[in-house]
């Protein structure tokens, strides 16, 4: 560059004293040639500090700088094919509920029985002098049984029975076992009708909310949506919330309905609530756009989250340095590589590579991440380069002058 430059001032003085009867206008151009000199000097020295070039995006090495820190506040860990199959077992961040959804969606064989529900009791028994029955009728039948706030009913002979909390079987084997005192050969017949405590609540998003029975043990998450007139059409990417005792799950509606699985069986007390999917990740740096990107599925994968982008840019990227920043709370820490080690985590992705494809399309975006594509270091050379060549052509137009 110093070469460059002085070569640029030889010319200049050798054309400057090849006349000596030049003009006072000649003078006058040479004082403003010496005025471009200097102001083409000064764009090269620019040029020369990097710290200063014009750019869009920070490189890879400026945002990881002090990562091998004693106290850096972050970890770096490249995403390849060794390690994927651990990230996946880290802490989720960035959703609402607690889980995913469920890990079983059959939900129980039966509905457990609830304070305030009807039972209906059938007792046959075949002997001559029973407790229970007349020589005529040899079954007797009690209905309307309500299941009381201790979780009792009345049985005569065995007095207050609990069944609050038991499945209809396990409520009749308990009845029969307890019955055998005064009655060794009856058996029993249960049946449930379902009350207050056995409903569920479409809270918000249906057309029809409200309080709805279970009308049977198979009442699924579909059969509530369906009597309850459906999701509200005016919600956008609708996201399905299920509270059940102390734990929230929830589920994009559109995965609910594509898969078969994801329809769990309802419990007494469950509230499922139906609003906006408001998740999003953030794009910046050397993307197709720098922008705010709302959850279109369920699942985002890195690769699909810089599809969702445009990708990255072609001329001002740098393909191996995509970067996937994520924070975790202090209770998701560890220290034993079964998750982060500290809360901080800045994720890196080399898509130069099929292993590094291989595992950025394995590899979860989650919600309130922030995805950046770092700019090629040769976009600092190229700059320099430019700003060179723009230097020359001005001092070839003075000399031409």
């Amino acid at each position: 560059m110093a070469r460059v430059i002085f070569a640029l001032g030889l010319r200049s003085n050798s054309r400057y004293t090849r006349s000596k009867g030049q003009s006072c206008k000649a003078i006058g151009g040479h004082i403003v040639h010496g005025f471009f000199r200097i102001i083409i000097f000064c764009v090269c020295s620019v040029a020369l500090s990097a710290c200063t070039l014009p750019r869009g995006a920070a490189i890879q090495a400026e945002i990881t700088r002090n990562q091998n820190a004693d106290d850096a506040p972050f970890a770096v860990v490249p995403i390849n094919r060794e390690n994927i199959a651990s990230l996946r077992e880290w802490p989720v961040t960035g959703w609402s509920g607690q889980y995913h959804w469920f890990s079983d969606a059959r939900g129980p064989k039966s509905n457990l029985i609830r304070t305030g529900d009807q039972i209906d009791l059938v007792i046959w028994d075949n002997q001559q002098n029973s407790l229970l029955t007349s020589a005529e009728q040899k079954s007797v039948t009690m209905t309307g049984l309500t299941v009381s706030p201790s979780g009792t009913i009345f049985v005569p002979y065995l007095n207050e029975v609990p069944v609050r909390g038991q499945t209809p079987e396990a409520a009749r084997d308990r009845i029969a076992s307890d019955l055998e005192i005064v009655v060794p050969a009856a058996q029993v017949q249960l049946s449930v009708m379902p009350g207050p405590d056995n409903t569920v609540d479409a809270v918000r998003g249906f057309n029809a909310p409200g309080n709805y029975p279970l009308p049977n043990r198979n009442f699924s998450l579909l059969s509530l949506i369906s009597a309850a007139g459906g999701i509200v059409d005016t919600l956008e990417n609708p996201l399905v919330r299920v509270i059940r005792e102390a734990n929230t799950f929830e589920i994009r509606a559109d995965t609910l309905f594509e898969r078969a699985s994801a329809n769990v069986v309802l419990r007494g007390g469950d509230k499922v609530i139906v609003e906006e999917d408001e998740r999003y990740f953030v794009a910046l740096g050397a993307t197709g756009a720098e922008t705010i990107v709302p959850f279109n599925r369920e699942r985002i994968t890195a690769i699909e989250a810089l599809a969702l982008l445009g990708g990255i840019e072609d001329n001002r990227a740098n393909p191996q340095g995509v970067l996937i920043l994520r924070e975790y709370s202090s209770k998701q820490v560890r220290l034993d590589d079964t998750g982060p080690d500290k809360e901080q985590v800045v994720f890196t992705i080399d898509l130069t590579s099929a292993d590094g494809l291989f595992a950025a399309n394995k590899f979860q975006v989650n919600p309130r991440d922030l995805v950046v594509a770092t700019e090629s270091p040769v976009n600092s050379v190229r700059t320099i380069f430019g700003l060179i060549g723009s230097a020359v052509g001005v001092g070839r137009a003075l000399d031409n002058d």
